[in-house]
């Protein structure tokens, strides 16, 4: 197998299970939900039990669980120090349930606006000559608790994102093999979940110019070992610089289409309003569009929010991406932003990843402060302090924001 490889990697164990076993999990998850339901346990226990239930890699009970019906799982902010996310720390987004590992039948099929279509094994992608890219993955909800008023969908806080190393054939080169023709316009990924009853298929297209990119990947490994299932096993979409819903998991078809896709998860769903909306104002679905790349947008990662630090010098660290751009800097404020102090980067960095950063504050006296980051990339772009609301609460983006009371 042919590899070109951009970073150094480190591995990472597979996960897999029996469909009986898998509902014997379930079920489990189900009682202790009735459980906590009827003040049987306390509120904690029933994040660590499902998380655990699961089967996930160990330290995945350190996530905060969004949702146990489908899994959604937080990462804790300040567990987002590192330039790579380890994988079991990295936060999981499933609109369905999770799908049962798939057998050595399993294919990946290249269909549609193609002259020879496809039909490749796993054995076959991973002889494929592959590429590792450094991606920071975020859902497009990330962010949406702070939104007023509120939007509907999973309160995501700060922590659904993560920075990785994924693996794999460039997207071009499957398209190549399959030759496209001259109306090919969108590509849509399609995975193997089974959406149940009337629930609409999770399928989203993006435009032909994003697919035959040399950045985007069919990516069969992530930070050096196999995709675990929560993560798309065998293989997913990893469309870079995109929102997370891009990148599809679980991958069983790739078509190649003549326009964009029409589902639900692309319209009405993962659409902004073209133009700023009032707070609460409803949108008209024909006056929005897709959202597609991530917004320029800092966290801080330490302090925590509430702390109480008795110390003169406080070391404040955090992250910042901006999609497809790059960060060009990211400034710290405890005055409410009236002046603003320039962070120090950290040395390492990729097109499409975070940068980490930090700030040495010294605080200029007793008392409660708010420390605010803004980060602003290489097109002048700056992190609003409250970005304009949507009905969706996608791509929100204001300042990193930490509560600290210093006494002496």
């Amino acid at each position: 197998m042919s590899r070109k490889v951009v970073d150094d990697q480190t591995t990472g164990p597979l996960w897999q299970f029996s469909a009986a076993r898998r509902e014997w999990l379930g079920q489990g998850i189900r009682l202790a939900g009735a459980a906590w339901a009827a003040g049987m346990l306390p509120p904690g226990m029933l994040g660590s039990f499902s998380v655990l239930a699961q089967g996930l890699p160990q330290g995945s009970d350190r996530l905060i669980v969004r949702s146990a019906k489908f899994l959604d799982l937080e990462t804790p902010v300040n567990l987002l120090n590192s330039w790579i996310t380890p994988t079991n720390l990295f936060f999981v987004r499933d609109h369905l349930a999770l799908p049962n590992s798939p057998g050595p039948e399993w294919r990946l099929n290249i269909t549609g606006e193609v002259e020879k279509p496809l039909s490749l094994s796993l054995a076959e992608l991973r002889h494929m000559e592959s590429t590792t890219l450094t991606n920071t993955l975020e859902c497009a909800g990330n962010g949406r608790a702070f939104y007023r008023p509120r939007a509907a969908g999973i309160q995501w806080e700060r922590g659904a994102v993560g920075n990785a190393r994924f693996t794999g054939p460039r997207l071009v080169d499957l398209l190549k093999h399959a030759g496209l023709k001259a109306t090919a316009k969108h590509v849509a990924f399609d995975g193997f979940d089974d959406p149940p009853g009337k629930v609409p298929d999770f399928i989203r297209s993006i435009p032909i110019e994003k697919a035959v990119d040399d950045d985007t990947l069919v990516a069969l490994e992530m930070n050096g070992g196999p995709l675990r299932l929560e993560h798309g096993y065998p293989a997913r979409a990893i469309v870079p610089g995109w929102i997370g819903s891009a990148s599809v998991k679980w991958l069983s078809e790739i078509k190649v289409l003549n326009h964009e896709f029409e589902g639900n998860f692309m319209n009405p769903g993962y659409r902004l309003p073209n133009s700023p909306l009032k707070p609460g104002q409803p949108v008209d679905p024909k006056d929005t569009h897709p959202a597609t790349a991530l917004r320029v947008k800092s966290t801080i990662t330490r302090p925590g929010d509430g702390t109480l630090s008795k110390g003169r010098s406080i070391e404040v660290t955090g992250i910042a991406w901006a999609g497809e751009n790059q960060i060009e800097q990211v400034d710290v404020s405890d005055n409410g932003g009236k002046t603003w102090s320039p962070a120090k980067l950290g040395s390492e960095r990729a097109t499409y990843s975070w940068r980490l950063w930090s700030f040495n504050w010294t605080p200029p006296s007793e008392g409660d402060f708010v420390i605010l980051s803004k980060a602003t990339d290489n097109k002048g772009n700056a992190q609003p302090e409250i970005p304009d609301w949507n009905p969706s609460g996608y791509l929100w983006n204001g300042m990193g924001r930490a509560r600290v009371r210093v006494e002496a």
